[in-house]
């Protein structure tokens, strides 16, 4: 009986099955009731008492192997099957289509690279603020007039507590726990109870930016706008700045850029003058560095703010913002070879 089971463990040991189908006849070849390894079991009877214990083992032995092989070999058709059914014959031949970054993402993308490479790390903070951070530290006294500047969603349980109408508020955070020389971008997402139109929003994007260490001057300012302007429409583009007002900047100004669809010539577009504004900035008034934690007897700064839909609206001629927040897929496609 011992040659018989190690012939037919050799068996085994090669078997092979190309279907299902044989895959089964082999099964019942060897396990079924009528299979080999049970008559073997039948005749296990008649083994001497002596060989018992070996033959016993052996036996053992070789229905689990015999069980270990169909196993695999199930498996393999099972892998094989999955796989086929991967394969959905009844899709479309053509691919399907990619998505695009938002246009708002790429202007935003392109504004933090510009900036990054001249040495600006990107600051954050919560869109839900408290009337300190957005309005106090930024000078605006209770009373100001400055502050009927910016139309502000409250929190009607807490008077306090609003929905940040700039990221200054940011800048805010960041000078409390920094000391110069600090050098930060602040993008992020704002809120003004305006009225929405073609060319207003009650949400919109802004990219803030702020630069505090000693001997800042109006002339850093004005060359690190320059080179912003020139990479970002173009190295022919130039710059004027206007004298403004802002509670948190003094001196202030509004930057304008000169019209890229007319070279400054004048047209519809810039309303005939060849100028386009984009941004408003000037040098952080003292008492701001004050507030702030920060000397201003040491140290001076400068700060720019420009709102991303604005900068959006000038690369890619959208006469309607509210296109940028409607998901519109016809119009989001029209910018898939600016990713």
């Amino acid at each position: 009986m011992l040659a018989k089971i190690e012939e037919l463990l050799k068996e085994v040991e090669s078997m092979t099955a190309s279907n299902a189908e044989e895959l089964e006849a082999l099964r019942i070849k060897y396990l079924s009731k009528k299979g080999a390894i049970n008559a073997l079991m039948v005749d296990f009877r008649n083994v001497p008492a002596d060989q018992k214990k070996e033959v016993g083992m052996k036996l053992n032995e070789l229905k689990n192997r015999a069980q270990e092989r169909i196993n695999t070999l199930k498996e393999t058709f099972e892998n094989q099957d999955a796989c086929s059914d991967e394969l959905d014959l009844t899709r479309t031949a053509y691919p399907i289509g990619l998505g695009t970054r938002h246009p708002l993402s790429i202007v935003r993308n392109e504004i933090i690279d510009i900036f990054g490479r001249m040495g600006f790390t990107i600051a954050d903070g919560p869109e839900v603020e408290d009337d300190w951070h957005v309005f106090s530290s930024m000078n605006f006294p209770e009373d100001h007039p400055a502050r009927d500047m910016q139309d502000t969603f409250f929190i009607e349980s807490h008077p306090d507590i609003i929905l940040r109408t700039h990221t200054s508020s940011v800048q805010s955070r960041v000078m409390e726990v920094s000391q110069p020389p600090i050098r930060v971008i602040c993008p992020g997402r704002v809120y003004r109870n305006e009225a929405i139109s073609y060319r207003a929003h009650c949400f919109f994007h802004q990219v803030e930016g702020l630069y505090v260490d000693k001997n800042v001057s109006f002339t850093d300012l004005k060359q690190v706008l320059l080179q912003f302007a020139q990479e970002m429409f173009g190295p022919e583009t130039k710059i004027r700045l206007r004298p403004s007002y802002f509670p948190f900047t003094e001196p202030s100004a509004e930057m304008d850029i000169s019209c890229d669809i007319c070279g400054g010539e004048g047209c519809p577009f810039c309303k005939y003058t060849g100028w386009v504004e984009i941004l408003g900035c000037g040098m952080v008034d003292p008492a701001v560095l004050d507030a702030n934690g920060i000397d201003s007897k040491v140290y001076t700064g400068y700060a720019f703010g420009m709102g991303v839909e604005r900068i959006a609206n000038l690369k890619y001629k959208v006469k309607d913002l509210r296109m940028f927040s409607e998901n519109d897929t016809r119009f989001l496609k029209e910018f898939e070879s600016a990713n």
